[in-house]
């Protein structure tokens, strides 16, 4: 392993001592490689030290105005601090310079659903969906589709994360309220039950669950 393997090792292992110093060793020794700038930066964001860890990454595009890895780091410290619109710039920068997976275009869709852009936000989370086929990813993506009531392609989705995990309440919750609008009153108490079976304390698929047995009963 190279120093900054065992440097990113230390850093998954949660020994940020280590870590620091190796790091530090690693950028007295190479001061002009933006990925060390990088590591550091992403260190000194896991242990909340937000400023110093934005100097470290914007020193790292001044090293290399082409370090798509350095404005996705950047971009996912601006998205942590719900600095959406700086977070927009860096991601979007990124992607131009080439980046192609799955966590960076669902950063992006996520800037955009927090901004309540939903329409904006649904490429990104599809594209995210397609390059990772990730559970959190696939149902984030769906109850976007399905709030701007896309619902025939939200129940699809939703339906897929099922499969992929039984146990999804609020996937199974969100797939109740889809038959819930629909009217189709049988299918929706099957999901809103599935949803209590995994998350017996899910506040709203209870009020839900009333609420249809209350139509079923009429």
């Amino acid at each position: 392993m190279t120093k900054q393997e065992i440097a990113i090792q230390f850093i998954k292992d949660k020994q940020y001592e280590e870590a620091a110093k190796l790091l530090v060793e690693l950028i007295e020794d190479q001061p002009e490689d933006p990925i060390n700038y990088i590591n550091f930066g992403n260190l000194l964001e896991i242990t909340n030290q937000i400023e110093e860890a934005e100097r470290f990454f914007l020193k790292a595009i001044e090293l290399d105005e082409n370090s798509a890895t350095a404005f996705v780091s950047l971009g996912n410290l601006y998205f942590n601090q719900k600095l959406y619109d700086q977070a927009e710039k860096m991601l979007k920068h990124a992607i131009h310079l080439g980046v192609n997976d799955g966590e960076t275009f669902y950063l992006l869709g996520m800037v955009y659903y927090k901004q309540k852009q939903l329409m904006l936000s649904i490429p990104f989370l599809q594209r995210a969906v397609e390059l990772t086929d990730d559970v959190e990813k696939m149902f984030q993506y769906g109850l976007a589709l399905a709030q701007v009531n896309y619902l025939k392609e939200a129940k699809e989705v939703f339906v897929k994360v099922i499969d992929k995990e039984h146990s999804h309440a609020d996937a199974n919750y969100n797939l109740g309220i889809i038959y819930v609008r629909e009217e189709k009153w049988e299918e929706a108490l099957e999901y809103l039950n599935r949803a209590l079976v995994h998350q017996p304390d899910h506040k709203m698929a209870k009020q839900a669950r009333e609420n249809v047995l209350t139509m079923i009963d009429r």
